[in-house]
């Protein structure tokens, strides 16, 4: 497939509330920005995670793209803002889990759309993954007090609940978009603390609340599309 049909199926198949909704939230981070002179770097990883998330609800495989320039940004805001658990969430887990997924999503691809397959996860595999995130959550508090991370029970619960659902989404499961409601939810309220503190990020507490909203709007797309799967 050359560049030209490759651009020509990532465009298709939007609806044009859902091109309307993108491009209104990206004017909305732009003009938020100007008045309230906000970080580039946050205004730019606001961006590209929205168009990451929005594209990848799609299951068009360009997502990866703005995925991994949204990951350097928000390493670099994450570092800035003393957030030690997303920075390693990031730059040591997000960026080759992109990586890996722009290949696992190439082997999935339907013929006629060019978009991703879909996939569910078996109930004995959603106990596994909830009994594992718990363990997971309690030993991250433990390690990023010790480590004096600013908000460490919200950064663990947000950075474990991360792992689990970039490992969902490479893999294809609807059940990822229940993980990102709870993580985007808990991330908005962080950054939000953050912003009422001085900090220079309210895009990046917009692009949570975006992505918050998205999360229930994908996860009722993609069961209503699976209904459908023979």
């Amino acid at each position: 497939m050359d560049l030209k049909e490759f651009v020509k199926y990532e465009l298709s198949g939007w609806k044009k509330s859902e091109s309307v909704g993108l491009f209104g939230v990206i004017f909305l981070i732009l003009a938020n920005a100007f008045i309230v002179n906000d970080s580039i770097i946050a205004v730019i990883s606001a961006i590209c995670g929205i168009l990451y998330t929005t594209i990848a609800g799609k299951g068009k495989i360009s997502c990866y793209f703005f995925g991994l320039c949204g990951t350097f940004c928000y390493s670099w805001l994450s570092f800035e803002n003393a957030l030690w658990g997303n920075l390693l969430l990031y730059a040591c887990y997000y960026f080759p889990m992109q990586v890996w997924g722009l290949f696992e999503w190439s082997r999935h691809l339907k013929k006629n759309t060019k978009e991703i397959y879909k996939t569910s996860l078996l109930g004995r595999e959603r106990w596994k993954l909830g009994l594992l995130a718990v363990v997971f959550v309690a030993v991250s508090v433990v390690l990023l007090k010790f480590l004096n991370d600013s908000n460490p029970l919200f950064d663990a619960i947000t950075t474990v609940l991360s792992i689990f659902g970039m490992y969902l989404t490479v893999k294809r499961c609807i059940e990822q978009w229940v993980v990102w409601m709870v993580v985007n939810g808990l991330s908005a309220l962080m950054w939000l603390n953050l912003v009422l503190h001085g900090a220079k990020t309210w895009s990046t507490f917009i692009m949570w609340c975006v992505y918050f909203v998205l999360a229930f709007y994908f996860y009722f797309c993609w069961r209503k599309e699976m209904k459908n799967y023979p």
